[in-house]
């Protein structure tokens, strides 16, 4: 098993060690490969995704990613700025399925805006579309129009595109509580009426599944309404980048989610949502769990080590039972710790 490790800018470096100690703790001879990415990679070489680390990601079975952006980067042209790493990483790796867990561990429920007993215990996963639609669709651009200027975007998906992604929400749902609700807005777009049509000739070929269908705009009403009514949600590239968002706010901690983007053979990029908050960077006060536990992913869908997945995700459970937190998360009553005291906490769990 071959790992990159691409720890990237801000807090990436603090939390990517705390997510390789646990990976080390495990002792499953994983071989780690450290590469320079984003800003950091550019501060070295002028290219935030320089030729060799994209040839050890490609070489990896699985990369392990912290996060990539830096103030002072925000001026250089666009294709220069660290941002476009990870874009030019999903195209090159063909990582086509976003997977988006949005989880609330009960002992962290009153850290939601919604109320407790909403969101305790909630368990959805978001599976969203990585590469084509409005965001990729052509043709785009801003023209002249009768005297003033016009913008423009295409939406568009083949059915292949719709069809592999349906198989993942699918196979997700398999090993949960085989329930899929596919997100779309039928009846307004061409798109999503192909959308909703093979998704559901795919699901035929799952019959111990339930699927749903719903309108984003109702999905987007019924995540804040009652939450855990859903299992598995599939959708579009633009409907999952804004409902995933979403849903990672009903935890109360954006630094407490993991997520992947996968191929179509299982080889994945995983990384916790959270940006490199650079106002903390180095001050030994960010949450690694989410990147402990995008660790714990890597290991279930692209390493296949399950049991190993799981005893990281108990030993996160059991730290949070026992009141340690890091100051996103801290409530009163609760014992405040640093970034490397909350991996301290996962080793001494594990």
């Amino acid at each position: 098993m071959n790992v990159a490790v691409l720890p990237g800018d801000g807090i990436g470096p603090e939390i990517i060690a705390q997510a390789l100690r646990v990976l080390q703790k495990l002792e499953l001879g994983i071989e780690l490969q450290e590469a320079p990415v984003g800003g950091a990679a550019y501060a070295a070489s002028g290219d935030p995704l320089p030729a060799r680390t994209l040839q050890i990601a490609k070489d990896a079975h699985a990369v392990l990613f912290g996060a990539v952006g830096d103030p002072k980067h925000d001026n250089l042209p666009r294709a220069k700025r660290p941002e476009q790493a990870i874009l030019r990483l999903r195209k090159e790796l063909k990582l086509f399925a976003n997977l988006r867990p949005a989880i609330v561990h009960p002992e962290l429920a009153a850290a939601s805006s919604l109320r407790a007993e909403l969101v305790a215990g909630l368990d959805v996963l978001i599976v969203r579309e990585l590469t084509g639609d409005i965001y990729f669709g052509e043709p785009k651009g801003i023209r002249q129009t009768d005297g003033e200027r016009e913008g423009f975007d295409t939406m568009r998906y083949r059915e292949s595109e719709i069809r592999r992604i349906a198989r993942v929400a699918f196979d997700a749902a398999r090993k949960r509580s085989k329930r899929v609700c596919s997100v779309d807005k039928a009846n307004v777009l061409e798109t999503s009426q192909l959308w909703r049509e093979i998704v559901t000739a795919e699901a035929k070929s799952y019959p111990d599944l339930e699927l749903t269908h719903m309108y984003v705009d109702n999905c987007a009403m019924q995540l804040v309404r009652s939450p855990k009514q859903f299992d598995v949600i599939v959708t579009g590239n633009l409907f999952g980048d804004i409902l995933s968002d979403e849903a990672s706010m009903l935890t109360g901690s954006i630094g407490m989610l993991p997520s992947a983007a996968l191929d179509e053979n299982g080889k994945g990029l995983y990384e916790p949502i959270h940006g490199t908050a650079p106002d903390i960077a180095g001050k030994g006060v960010a949450n690694p769990l989410a990147t402990i536990l995008s660790a714990a992913m890597m290991l279930r869908y692209s390493l296949r080590q399950p049991q190993a997945a799981a005893r990281i995700e108990a030993a996160v459970g059991k730290v949070l039972k026992a009141g340690v937190r890091t100051a996103d998360i801290h409530t009163a009553g609760m014992r405040k710790v640093g970034t490397e005291e909350m991996g301290d906490a996962v080793l001494a769990a594990l």
